[in-house]
């Protein structure tokens, strides 16, 4: 179900990406207050746009320009709007997104082809351990992709193994769409109930939410030891709410797939530049083919590395490697730069460790301060040294580390209002 653009030349790809821009120019011109005055503002007019070069003449658009603008994205009458959808709110207020008939039509089709990365047919039935409610776009996704694509689906929703593994015994699902700690928590249950894992069927774990692999595509910790106890393949995702469209791995494991018909991509450095190629940078989309809320040249915050290597299973899209860091998330500390995602490899490592908040700040003289919180069954000096020398050895700075009790932890890493669990609180934004 390889759609053909996928396996075309680049300038089959680059042709039909600059036609879909051009029509979104003319549409969003036509239709969107916010655009009209962002293109009046910087004396543009829609014939101005008409390759892909030429997205650098236009500004780009910020997460706090949707806060404070909502309602000027949308293009259409609001009697053409068929479901709400608000992002998470990770770094700041909600945004609420519509969607028309023909939004959901372009998600279903976007989450087809994403399963089809990784390798979900028609034959096979896939068991949602998300939310499809609470106004998540990504729930509602599966579902309409796995209806496009002819899968069965089980809508088992969030938590409570038991229920889980009954549904696997009971339903026979080939593929889980699942956040990959939660894996652990299936594996501890199966451990305590007589099952093995290994035997009940699963092809695959197409994962969200959190990162399964390094840099180089190696395995990371929380994926490492989800292996050692249940050994199938998993699919990273990318994706958000913002943007309507997922980059999903392959057999290859080597990136999420980029779908050219779907979005335009930018990796820009700090200066709103290009970045030269196979270097990290913000990325920057364009959606396409959106009628309620199109995005131009949106910042999504996540810093990024495109690979441009030919992928064995016939794609010709880049791919995008696993998310470095959210970049309101990078931290100096003691001269080094990290991201909270190099912190959660290192706590990931220790089977100890239920669960973890990472708060960072800013001390009297100005520069940043982080404090790891981690609740333990056994908070012992002779754990906390050890977790203090992995952080030496894997990250070369040594944080702040604290014991707490698990129900303070919980309370900190599910407020209210939330959909996930909190793992970062960042007291400098």
């Amino acid at each position: 179900m390889i759609p053909e653009i996928e396996k075309a030349s680049a300038e089959a790809i680059q042709q039909l990406q600059e036609q879909r821009l051009r029509e979104l120019i003319n549409y969003i011109t036509q239709n969107s207050a916010y655009y009209k005055r962002i293109f009046r503002e910087h004396n543009l007019q829609a014939s101005d746009i008409k390759t892909l070069a030429d997205l650098a003449k236009l500004p780009t658009t910020s997460k706090e320009d949707l806060q404070q603008f909502n309602d000027d994205f949308l293009c259409v009458d609001r009697r053409k709007i068929i479901d709400y959808v608000t992002t998470s709110g990770t770094l700041g207020e909600p945004v609420t997104f519509a969607l028309t008939d023909n939004d959901l039509n372009r998600l279903a089709y976007n989450e087809a082809i994403s399963f089809d990365c990784a390798g979900v047919t028609a034959n096979d039935i896939l068991q949602l351990t998300t939310t499809i409610d609470r106004r998540f776009m990504a729930g509602l996704a599966y579902f309409l992709g796995a209806r496009e694509l002819g899968a069965g689906i089980i809508r088992v929703g969030a938590g409570i193994p038991e229920l889980q593994w009954d549904s696997i015994l009971k339903f026979k699902p080939t593929y889980l769409i699942v956040v990959p700690s939660f894996l652990l928590k299936l594996i501890e249950y199966a451990h305590q109930h007589g099952i093995d894992p290994n035997k009940a069927g699963i092809k695959g774990a197409i994962c969200i939410g959190e990162s399964l692999r390094n840099e180089d595509f190696s395995l990371n910790t929380l994926a490492a030891k989800i292996k050692k106890d249940w050994n199938i393949p998993l699919y990273s995702t990318y994706a958000s709410t913002e943007m309507s469209t997922a980059f999903t791995e392959c057999s290859a494991m080597q990136g999420g797939h980029h779908h050219p018909e779907l979005i335009i991509i930018e990796i820009l450095d700090d200066e709103e530049k290009q970045v030269e190629e196979g270097m990290p940078g913000e990325l920057t989309i364009t959606t396409l083919g959106v009628e309620g809320m199109p995005l131009l040249r949106f910042k999504t915050g996540d810093i990024v590395q495109a690979h441009t290597s030919k992928c064995s299973c016939g794609r010709n899209t880049p791919r995008l490697g696993p998310v470095i860091g959210r970049k309101k998330q990078m931290i100096k500390y003691k001269g080094t730069t990290l991201y909270p995602p190099a912190m959660y490899n290192v706590l990931n490592y220790f089977n100890e460790i239920d669960a973890f908040v990472i708060e960072i700040d800013h001390n009297d003289i100005g520069t940043d301060e982080i404090c790891i919180k981690i609740a333990t069954s056994n908070p012992t000096n002779d754990l906390l040294q050890t977790i203090k020398d992995h952080f030496r050895a894997k990250l070369r700075v040594l944080p702040k580390i604290e014991f707490h009790d698990f129900k303070t932890l919980q309370e900190l890493r599910f407020p209210k209002m939330s959909r996930k669990p909190v793992i970062v609180i960042d007291h400098r934004l």
